[in-house]
């Protein structure tokens, strides 16, 4: 794993997605260093006196040809919502690369799902995974259609299926109760999730019935990303670990009280 930095990035472009979500394009100061899917960045936000504490958020995307990565972040709270009114040419500080990354594999048919949000660290990862020449399907849950994020850019990697709650588009429902779940044999060969816990919990059990492997994005509290607070502390089977150091990823039978 590369390097920890810690540098002042320039805000490219502020992109809102909806009345909730937008997405941060940061220029790097230098030649950005080598970032894995999967990885976060810690953000120092200003102007925001409740905010006392870096916020943790999944690297989105990177093009290392431009320089640049960008963040997809939901507003939840003053701090977020500072952020949500950056504009090009401001500066942000940021902690980076951290975290372990997903495991990539190669010329295997993979499943992402992701539930809101939590498609934030997928993008990139879709886009190395169809370098790898893998097969990709992709489930993307939300509460309704306007929820959806980052669909079109999505169905350049692979084929895209949607759920949500109230019907508005796709399966109505959750992830879990999409048809896909009840093919024999199963279309994948690996998945990889990210969003509510719930959800990835069940997601990791159906993995496990149909025996294959799963990996997950934990969304956990992380105010330093470097294993000094304490406060993202998870229980895995081989003992208690902080996930801003040892995960945000994890191999989802690893993780104590997930799957039996």
């Amino acid at each position: 794993m590369p390097g920890k930095f810690i540098h002042d990035f320039i805000v490219l472009r502020n992109i809102s997605l909806n009345a909730s979500h937008f997405i941060l394009e940061l220029l790097c100061p230098i030649q950005l260093p080598e970032i894995f899917p999967g990885q976060f960045v810690e953000v120092k936000v200003e102007h925001s006196p409740a905010t006392f504490l870096r916020r943790p958020f999944s690297i989105h995307e990177v093009d290392r040809q431009e320089n640049y990565l960008q963040l997809l972040i939901q507003i939840k709270g003053d701090g977020t919502r500072q952020l949500s009114l950056l504009e090009p040419g401001e500066s942000l500080n940021m902690i980076y690369p951290l975290g372990n990354s997903f495991h990539m594999v190669k010329h295997e048919k993979v499943l992402l799902v992701g539930g809101g949000c939590g498609v934030a660290p997928l993008l990139f990862l879709a886009r190395i995974l169809k370098e790898n020449e893998n097969e990709l399907y992709i489930l993307i849950g939300a509460k309704t259609k306007e929820d959806i994020l980052e669909k079109k850019k999505f169905e350049k990697f692979g084929k895209v299926f949607i759920t949500t709650e109230d019907g508005s588009e796709g399966r109505l429902g959750l992830v879990i109760h999409h048809g896909l779940w009840r093919q024999t044999p199963f279309m994948a060969d690996k998945i990889y999730t990210c969003g509510p816990e719930p959800m990835m919990k069940e997601v990791a059990r159906l993995a496990l019935i149909h025996g294959i492997n799963c990996e997950v994005s934990l969304e956990q509290t992380m105010a330093c990303g470097l294993g000094a607070c304490l406060c993202c502390v998870v229980k895995t089977k081989d003992g208690h670990t902080c996930t801003c150091t040892q995960g945000p990823v994890f191999d989802s039978k690893e993780l104590s009280g997930w799957v039996n």
